[in-house]
């Protein structure tokens, strides 16, 4: 049994929290952040510390509670640092822009150009012609918008040609022998 939840979220000074109910909302100096915790956890803030415990009735009561404690940690250190995903992209003519409004330009292989509308929370970064950083508070938005970005693309086995996460490990195959 894991016994994250067991430990309470010490708030640092420039993050405000509300709770009402199942209702978290967390201000920080990058924005704001909302969640409704399920039902069988129950949220205690005292002395500038969040703690989490399962309610009676419920037999899934503190695995809930951890799941909410690291969403919860993860809204805490969104709002305070921000969270970012770091895309590569290898092979020939592999290219990547970003146009205003959130727009990404993708030359990938394609006889067209590939675009993609970012959604209004995350912003991007374009580093060099090959590489992206994706960047907002909310950690799964972030993954999420990564993996579509990858999606178009993944890297493929032979050469490694694809769009990666900066550091991904591709295992590139040994061409068939005669």
């Amino acid at each position: 049994m894991s016994r994250i939840a067991k430990r309470p979220i010490s708030i640092p000074e420039d993050i405000q929290i509300i709770l009402k109910e199942q209702l978290i909302s967390i201000q920080g100096k990058y924005g704001h952040l909302s969640r409704i915790i399920h039902p069988s956890v129950e949220m205690i803030l005292l002395n500038k510390q969040i703690t989490f415990k399962a309610r009676l009735g419920f037999s899934d009561g503190w695995a809930q509670a951890g799941t909410s404690r690291a969403l919860v940690y993860s809204m805490i250190i969104g709002v305070s640092k921000k969270f970012s995903k770091k895309l590569q992209f290898s092979g020939v003519g592999y290219r990547v822009s970003i146009k205003k409004d959130n727009i990404i330009s993708m030359s990938i292989g394609y006889s067209h150009s590939v675009i993609y509308s970012l959604p209004p929370d995350i912003e991007a970064e374009n580093p060099s012609s090959t590489e992206i950083i994706i960047k907002g508070i909310d950690k799964q938005l972030v993954g999420q918008v990564a993996s579509n970005l990858r999606s178009y693309r993944k890297p493929e086995p032979y050469k490694g040609k694809g769009i990666r996460y900066f550091n991904e490990n591709i295992r590139v195959k040994e061409a068939k022998k005669k």
